[in-house]
């Protein structure tokens, strides 16, 4: 199979490339044609080609922030989370590769840690953005030198 996909990441490079790395390496490692374009703070590189879509079987977008999705109307579209292909990179190839045996207008949103979100409402004090306090660098140094 042909797969395509786009990585991104809001902050920079690093994530995306991570993603678009274990993306390609899944693929060969299951047999698959993928060709994936990365999309950060410095621009897109390796750029998808509408040639390069049509071809494919199946997309994916492994992105925290907005990709335009309306070049990928003719092709299965998988979507799930930068952390998707750091972290889970079987389950989204797993999704992908259903995709594309699938009806061709089929989209599927990968949900990523659900579990632990159903526990908390967004306006629970112990719910906030950007992760845990105990665990950023003020409260580890303040640990160290106590």
């Amino acid at each position: 199979m042909k797969f395509v996909a786009v990585t991104a990441c809001p902050t920079g490079i690093a994530h995306s490339q991570m993603g678009a790395e274990n993306l390609e390496q899944e693929a060969e490692r299951r047999g698959h044609d993928m060709k994936v374009e990365i999309q950060g703070a410095m621009g897109a590189e390796n750029e998808l080609t509408a040639q390069d879509i049509d071809a494919a079987d199946a997309a994916i977008i492994a992105a925290d922030t907005a990709v335009n999705r309306d070049r990928f109307d003719d092709v299965p579209l998988v979507k799930g989370t930068i952390k998707d292909a750091v972290n889970d990179v079987e389950g989204l190839m797993g999704e992908a590769e259903a995709a594309a045996e699938g009806d061709a207008d089929t989209e599927v949103t990968v949900d990523s840690d659900t579990a632990d979100d159903d526990d908390h409402d967004s306006g629970s004090p112990d719910v906030r953005r950007g992760g845990d306090r105990s665990k950023s660098l003020v409260a580890r140094l303040k640990r160290l030198l106590s």
